[in-house]
């Protein structure tokens, strides 16, 4: 017996002498990043620029694969039932806590089978028209929706994706109803708005900030909880009188659930560090993301107290993805 306690506990000494040495060795190869999204969308951007920093600091080539589709959750399973090894990561939007709100089955369960490693950044996201129609302030729309039942509609990236849930917040908020036209990704969602085949869009800046100046778009709101600072002039959906719509986005970094913690607080000061140097810093706020610095374990509270909270909103307004 003596024996046997003695080899389980060098056995044990050896583990956990391996774990600070295997987490010292990260990253050795390779890593790939997946995106549930298309390739241009706001998340996807941001996640180039900072893995792209990330990459030269670690010596080692990180690799964007574009997985979207369902709401983000192909994507999110993929990492989620990955190797939890360090190598394969997810880079997702706040869509992350609208998928297990909206949609009637999910193949993971996103709050227990993926951790939250740290947020890139918050992107202000506008409310988009065409400015054809010749809305000057958010409440023309909604006047012009109520006086015309049946004919209003919008698009989103994607049925269950943070648009849908956006766009479902404010006809709750307006009292007006709408058709749901969810598309592949935002492309062909603001490709709608500028044909006049859709009315409205919720967007995230980075991919509406072009087509805006070259006005084919018009933003009457951002629906964040405070204003944009690269669009200081324009209001909250608020201010613009439907408080009851407001949504934050955001994109953040997550890895399987059994990743050890130790590769966690590398990938977390790596990612970190990236975020600070002055060249992701200023391409971030050439986008209009602001940034959002918290730590692994507050960023984790914040991702399953908005699963709650959306579900509940799903819930209230009969939102349901088969």
């Amino acid at each position: 017996m003596r024996r046997l306690l003695l080899a389980l506990a060098i056995s044990a000494a050896a583990f956990a002498d391996a774990a600070p040495a295997f987490a010292q060795a990260w990253p050795s190869k390779p890593i790939k990043v997946v995106v549930p999204l298309t390739p241009g969308s706001a998340t996807d951007v941001m996640a180039r620029i900072v893995f792209d920093e990330m990459s030269r600091q670690v010596g080692q080539p990180i690799v964007i694969e574009n997985r979207p589709g369902a709401g983000n959750s192909i994507g999110m399973n993929a990492v989620a039932k990955a190797d939890p090894d360090g190598y394969t990561i997810l880079a997702n939007s706040s869509s992350h806590t609208v998928s297990p709100a909206v949609r009637a089955t999910m193949p993971l369960d996103t709050a227990n089978d993926l951790s939250a490693i740290i947020p890139l950044g918050n992107m202000p996201v506008v409310i988009l028209f065409n400015p054809k129609k010749g809305y000057k302030q958010l409440s023309d729309f909604v006047n012009w929706a109520k006086a015309n039942p049946g004919k209003a509609n919008y698009s989103s990236a994607g049925a269950g994706n943070s648009s849908h849930l956006n766009g479902e917040l404010f006809k709750l908020a307006g009292g007006f109803d709408a058709v749901h036209l969810p598309f592949k990704g935002a492309p062909e969602a603001m490709t709608e708005v500028i044909a006049g085949r859709s009315d409205f869009y919720f967007s995230p800046l980075v991919n509406a900030l072009p087509l805006m100046k070259d006005n084919q778009l018009q933003a009457l709101a951002v629906s964040n909880s405070s204003r944009a600072s690269a669009l200081p002039d324009l209001p909250t959906v608020a201010q613009a009188g439907y408080p009851q719509s407001e949504y934050n986005f955001w994109a953040g970094v997550f890895v399987p659930v059994k990743t050890p913690a130790a590769i966690k607080e590398k990938l977390y000061a790596e990612i970190k560090k990236a975020l600070e140097t002055p060249n992701v810093r200023g391409k971030l706020k050439a986008l209009g993301a602001d940034p959002f610095p918290v730590t692994s374990a507050q960023f984790d509270a914040i991702v399953k107290k908005e699963i709650e909270t959306n579900s509940k909103v799903a819930k209230a307004a009969n939102i349901r993805v088969e």
